[in-house]
């Protein structure tokens, strides 16, 4: 007991020495303790605010509140009933949906590789309440599945705004668009309008050009082309304008003096493809094995590659042969007819007797035949007998018609004003907006 007492003592007197020892190194006066519990209790204590509720989104222009939003992409072979039965839709369900949407929207459109929404309830079942299906970058369609099943089809406004490129040839006509900014379709319309007056496999580096185009956008995102308004192409230090100009049977495109920058007849049947054979009288060919005359032009293409008719025109001929394979042969008049060798599958409608319009698709790219692989083999025929394709002279399309004249001047002198004010170096610039669009911000 004594040394219990003892040893309590001993620790009572380190604890003040420890006290004693802190209050010395801190060196806190009794004023200096006072005013500072006067101070801590003039200071106000903050309260303790609720947190702010953030509202749900809305989605698709539907309140979220009590769902929950699941994004998805179609996956190959799957189909809305598949799709729903993950969100507790039963098969009876989805087909009466897929009925009541035949109006509307043919539920078997619905596309591997397309995005949806699902917005299903915050329970155990997760029943879904609206599948939302993007069917393309302008429509959607909302699939209402609650009680009184209903389908709508909604369209995005699309923005046309006009723009401009410009460029100098680096390497090729193509690749020097796309790097000012400019797209595969843009290269392709170019080229349509140039081709009878250039051969554009021997453009030159140092060559300039400039165009004044429109694009679509949805939400921000560029979807797609509109009208090439006008181009300029400077080759070789000439300057040839292209103006577009609308006479009543849509947008042709002329010369600075008025005449037409195309003629009767597309140049190409492919889009700005390479020519891989030429026209030739002695010729080695490569799966018999032997020379003889190849009295056709060759394009090397892509399977699938969408085949245009040069000209207006009446299907002579669409059938098989061993040695031509898939083929469509068009009369354009009595003296010039076309022939398109080696498809894969003929376009939809395109049989013995159709009409055809100047640059409609009538095939697709193949190698049926006698073909070493995928290519068009082109033939043209002028009074009765073949001649090269890329050599033949053919009428020009009419030029501006005189009750015409004074307008088009109005609209050469505009696109010359303007094409000269646009920067060689610059990539891309906001003209102004069209349409539904508004007009860019620095205008």
């Amino acid at each position: 007991m004594l040394k219990s007492s003892k040893g309590l003592a001993i620790l009572i007197a380190l604890s003040l020495l420890v006290c004693i020892t802190a209050a010395q190194t801190l060196n806190f006066s009794p004023g200096d303790l006072l005013a500072l519990e006067k101070v801590e209790a003039a200071t106000p204590v903050a309260p303790v605010l609720p947190k702010k509720k953030v509202p749900a989104p809305i989605v698709y222009g539907i309140k979220t509140d009590s769902l929950e939003i699941v994004d998805g992409e179609v996956e190959r072979g799957e189909v809305l009933s598949q799709i729903l039965a993950q969100y507790n839709i039963d098969p009876t369900t989805a087909y009466n949906l897929a009925q009541k949407a035949k109006d509307v929207f043919n539920v078997r459109r619905i596309a591997s590789g397309r995005t949806y929404t699902i917005l299903h309830k915050r329970d155990s079942a997760q029943t879904a309440q609206y599948f939302i299906y993007e069917a393309s970058q302008v429509e959607y369609v909302i699939f209402d599945l609650r009680d009184s099943l209903d389908v709508v089809l909604h369209k995005r406004e699309v923005q046309v705004l006009e723009r401009t490129l410009a460029g100098e040839i680096k390497s090729s006509l193509f690749e020097s668009i796309v790097a000012a900014g400019g797209s595969p379709q843009l290269v392709n319309r170019f080229a349509d309008i140039y081709a009878w007056r250039l051969d554009l496999n021997r453009i030159q580096p140092g060559d300039k050009f400039k165009l004044i185009y429109e694009e679509k956008v949805v939400n921000g995102e560029t979807i797609g082309f509109g009208e090439l308004k006008s181009a300029f192409f400077e080759h070789e230090g000439e300057p040839i304008y292209a103006i577009g100009f609308d006479e009543g049977n849509g947008v042709n495109y002329y010369d600075a003096d008025g005449k037409s920058l195309k003629r009767a007849f597309l140049k190409e049947p492919l889009e700005y493809s390479r020519v891989s054979s030429r026209f030739s009288k002695r010729r080695f060919h490569p799966v018999q094995k032997r020379y003889k005359a190849h009295l056709g032009t060759d394009f090397a293409a892509p399977r699938g590659t969408p085949i245009r008719t040069v000209g207006d025109g009446v299907v002579l001929d669409a059938s098989y042969t061993r040695g031509n394979g898939y083929f469509v042969k068009v009369r354009h008049n009595k003296t010039y007819t076309t022939q398109y060798l080696h498809m894969s599958k003929f376009a939809k409608g395109i049989r013995k007797g159709s009409h055809v319009k100047m640059g409609q698709t009538i095939g697709y790219v193949g190698s049926t035949g006698l073909a070493t692989g995928p290519h068009l083999c082109y033939r043209f025929w002028k009074d009765g007998k073949q001649v090269d394709a890329l050599r033949v002279k053919l009428p020009a399309a009419d030029p501006i018609t005189k009750k015409n004249r004074e307008e088009f001047a109005i609209v050469k002198d505009e696109t010359l004003r303007r094409m000269q004010a646009i920067d060689i170096k610059s990539v891309k610039q906001d003209l102004l907006a069209t349409g539904k669009g508004k007009q860019p911000s620095g205008v």
